[in-house]
């Protein structure tokens, strides 16, 4: 019997997939716990629907992500801290401070989650990333200066 998942079943598949599973599991375990609806044609359009429009959905978001990426490559964030004689810094620049640098000159809010960088506790110029989606990596540097 073809059966759409309601939810994630751990032997069978995860929600919104159509699997073939037998008829006693269905009517006696999948049905009952409401894990699972039966695949007629009405369904089958709704799931097929569905999927589709997630689709479109992450191709809107990849493409977008893309952009800021072409936006993002090879800028030059500058950051400006206090710091001591000797070039080290009072503290230390961290993702927050950059992803808020860098969207201000972007125009568009970076994650500082999605902002990988090595410890900056010196004054120089550093290598960066922003990872804006699966597969989609943009590169920058970051120069911390003097206030």
């Amino acid at each position: 019997m073809k059966v759409i998942l309601k939810q994630d079943v751990k032997s069978i598949g995860k929600k919104d997939e159509i699997h073939e599973v037998s008829d006693g599991y269905a009517r006696n375990f999948l049905f009952p716990h409401g894990l699972a609806a039966q695949a007629d044609a009405n369904a089958l359009n709704t799931a097929r629907t569905k999927s589709e429009a997630k689709a479109h959905h992450e191709a809107e978001a990849r493409a977008a992500a893309e952009a800021t990426a072409a936006q993002i490559k090879d800028k030059i964030v500058t950051v400006k801290v206090k710091g001591g004689a000797s070039g080290k810094l009072y503290g230390k620049v961290t993702g927050k401070d950059v992803a808020d640098e860098l969207g201000r000159m972007i125009g568009t809010e970076i994650d500082k989650k999605k902002v990988e960088m090595p410890s900056v506790k010196e004054f120089g110029t550093y290598d960066a990333q922003v990872r804006l989606y699966a597969g989609v990596v943009a590169a920058f540097k970051v120069k911390v200066e003097e206030l």
